[in-house]
């Protein structure tokens, strides 16, 4: 480079100035960096010596030509480009880019290969962030091969459709056919249904129509409930599916013993074909009444929680009142061993037969009599026990009572001989008052009485003394009226005959 001296043109310019202009060697620099460093920019989109900062990498499951710089893109917006392929025999593992506005991007992210153009030929990755709910990926984690998917060329069906395929696929459309429209005969028709005897497979169809309904329903229902109850549950589960067949595939031996003995299954239901028909055929009712069932066993979870919550104080406990029956069961394994309890049943055991035998004998005889006697008891003899005597000794208390207060001071009485209770008052013979009593069956008087003396004149006597009553075997003491203690014979009576003693 250098200067060369310009001279000023104008009017009156006295002095000259030099004018700058590259040189050969600094043309030809930018000219090759802009035909180096222009092209790799347009191509890459990438500048040299810098990060792609936040990147992705997923794996397909074959080889589908994308392109380096391809887009990827989250719900039609364009969030990264494609950064570098890598093939792995039919698999792919494609690492790409997703800018700020695409992030977060969540460990349920699923990835799909579409193409941009009706009739192929570029490609871009459509990428589903996942659920808010699941974790974010890190820079640089992958996408298994679970959670992508790839556009089928035209290419690879054609590849698959060969000429004995072909010729197998018509074959079956001819052989389908043929099933829909042709008409069973009647050694055909054994052990099928009464509803399709005579009828084409196309007809037989029609008729099955006619539970499509009901069958659409709960087939709704049920893929209803496979989407889950959070975003991400469908494929949550696609997830644990394939985890599930790559652990069956790590174990090949058990697999094909599990299918050897599911043919064998198969086999035993193939023989039990006309019972399979008949469950079938009754199977629609079953799920009727099943469904009615689970509404009332749905309405009845409500209580049961209630019940549950309230049982959880309860259960809490259990654990404590476990340990404290321990003594208790160490005492009753010993009781309830052979020697104890274990022998005590062991007798009655043997006795419960001879004890039914005398119960069944007993019924003719004995109920009958104990039920009389019980009868006997709570109509007459408890009445009258109940009974007050008024008279002029009365407690008033029940004349039973009465009897009992007897027997407790006969108890005393007998103290007095042992020094330890009160003595025994009795009114001694004596006194200028003679009086007599008649005694039949007395030996010591030739008139047949009972003569004595004592201080104060009898009152009478009470109760008085009747004759006895009469015998009546053939009556039942229950249907004797309840007798009055404080009537007739219950009142005092007259005094026995007394005279002084002298006249």
């Amino acid at each position: 480079m250098g200067r060369l001296p310009e001279r000023d043109t104008r009017a009156g310019a006295t002095n000259s100035r030099f004018k700058w202009r590259p040189s050969n060697a600094l043309i030809a620099v930018i000219f090759i960096l802009i035909f180096t460093i222009g092209p790799y920019l347009a191509f890459t989109g990438h500048v040299p010596f810098t990060s792609y900062g936040y990147q992705l990498r997923a794996t397909f499951s074959n080889g589908v030509n994308i392109a380096t710089n391809s887009p990827v893109r989250i719900a039609g917006v364009d969030v990264g480009r494609v950064i570098s392929t890598e093939r792995d025999g039919d698999a792919t593992t494609v690492t790409f880019t997703v800018e700020g506005k695409g992030r977060p991007v969540h460990d349920d992210a699923f990835a799909a290969i579409r193409p941009r153009i009706f009739l192929e030929g570029n490609f871009f990755i459509d990428l589903s962030p996942g659920s808010p709910s699941a974790p974010e990926l890190g820079s640089n984690d992958t996408i298994p091969v679970s959670r992508t998917s790839t556009w089928v060329q035209i290419d690879e069906v054609l590849t698959a459709l060969q000429a004995p395929v072909r010729a197998d696929l018509s074959h079956l459309l001819e052989s389908y056919g043929t099933a829909l429209t042709h008409k069973p005969t009647a050694a055909e028709d054994v052990g099928q249904l009464p509803e399709v005897h005579g009828k084409s497979g196309a007809e037989g169809l029609n008729g099955g129509l006619r539970y499509g309904g009901d069958a659409g329903r709960y087939s709704a229902q049920v893929t209803n409930a496979l989407l889950g109850t959070e975003p991400g549950d469908l494929s949550r589960l696609v997830a644990g599916t394939s985890r599930t067949f790559a652990a069956l595939a790590q174990n090949e031996e058990d697999l094909k013993g599990l299918i050897s003995n599911f043919e064998i299954l198969t086999g035993a239901l193939a023989a039990q074909s006309a019972n399979l028909t008949t469950t079938v055929h009754r199977l629609a009712p079953t799920l009727q009444n099943f469904h009615s069932s689970l509404v009332s066993l749905n309405q009845a979870l409500p209580p049961l929680r209630a019940w549950a919550i309230e049982m959880t104080p309860a259960v809490a406990e259990f654990p404590a009142l476990i340990e404290a029956g321990k003594p208790w069961l160490a005492q009753v394994r010993p009781l309830l061993s052979g020697r104890e309890a274990g022998g005590t049943a062991r007798l009655l055991r043997e006795a419960t037969p001879g004890l039914a035998g005398a119960a069944q004998a007993g019924k003719a005889v004995a109920l009958p009599q104990l039920n009389r006697i019980s009868l006997c008891a709570s109509r007459v003899l408890v009445p009258t026990g109940n009974q007050v005597i008024n008279d002029r000794f009365s407690t008033g208390q029940p004349n039973y009572r009465e009897f009992l207060y007897t027997l407790a001071d006969f108890s005393g009485w007998g103290q007095n001989f042992d020094g330890n209770g009160p003595f025994l008052r009795v009114q001694p013979g004596g006194g200028n008052i003679l009086v007599e009593q008649k005694n039949p069956n007395g030996n010591l008087s030739t008139d047949k009485r009972d003569y004595a003396h004592t201080i104060a004149e009898p009152l009478g006597t009470q109760p008085q003394l009747g004759g006895r009553p009469p015998k009546k075997p053939d009556v039942r003491c229950d249907s004797n009226p309840v007798p009055d203690v404080n009537g007739g014979l219950g009142q005092v009576g007259a005094a026995s005959p007394s005279r002084v003693a002298g006249q």
